[in-house]
């Protein structure tokens, strides 16, 4: 994960206020903003292509898709003006079956996500595997699938949650391979979520490969 934004703790209310008016996204964690670095081309892509493989299976289904722009709570609510407790963040896509809860009448941060997928930066993939997992299984008891995709190669891992509260845990390697998340009633192709996608291996073979 980045530096934080800014050294001074914020409340969760002075965050909330302060991204409201920003021009740049900032994830919030226990007091302190952490701003969100550009898009590679890549995760760009992959984004987009999961919007279109999803998008379109959930089409009359309760379940809604919504793009990176919507905030997650992971956290109590807080019970005092000075709260500084708790994650707030940018999944980069989030599914929603049912009535979607916020957190307050901005109705930008959502309280019950069903499935949360993130894409892997090298930058942020530490953090997305580790601490921001832990508060979504902690704090999230609607979640129940958490996919990681991979911008390096044709790896997406899927975690699930079982009745018990412990979680499964699956690997798809391959651009043949299929993932599917029952919870949403959804299957999709690897080769559609890395459609047009170079991988750094291949760029690296294609500029060895260039005429000097």
């Amino acid at each position: 994960m980045a530096l934080p934004h800014a050294e001074s703790l914020y409340t969760v209310a002075e965050y909330l206020a302060f991204e409201r008016s920003a021009d740049e996204r900032h994830e919030y964690l226990d007091g302190y903003l952490y701003a969100m670095a550009g898009e590679s081309l890549n995760h760009n892509l992959i984004c987009t292509n999961l919007v279109m493989a999803l998008g379109a299976r959930l089409r009359g289904t309760p379940c809604l898709l919504l793009s990176k722009d919507m905030k997650v709570r992971s956290s109590p609510l807080p019970q005092t003006s000075r709260f500084r407790k708790g994650l707030f963040s940018y999944p980069d896509l989030v599914i929603v079956c049912g009535e979607p809860l916020f957190h307050d009448a901005h109705r930008d941060v959502l309280l019950n996500p069903q499935v949360i997928i993130e894409v892997l930066s090298p930058s942020t993939e530490a953090f997305d595997r580790g601490s921001k997992f832990l508060r979504y299984q902690t704090w999230n008891s609607t979640l129940t699938d958490y996919v990681l995709v991979s911008q390096e190669a044709p790896i997406i891992e899927h975690f699930i949650r079982r009745d018990d509260g412990s979680w499964s845990y699956y690997v798809y390697q391959g651009l043949e391979r299929q993932v599917s998340i029952a919870s949403i009633g959804c299957m999709f192709r690897l080769a559609d979520v890395y459609d047009h996608i170079v991988f750094p291996a291949e760029q690296d073979t294609l500029q060895d490969n260039e005429p000097s």
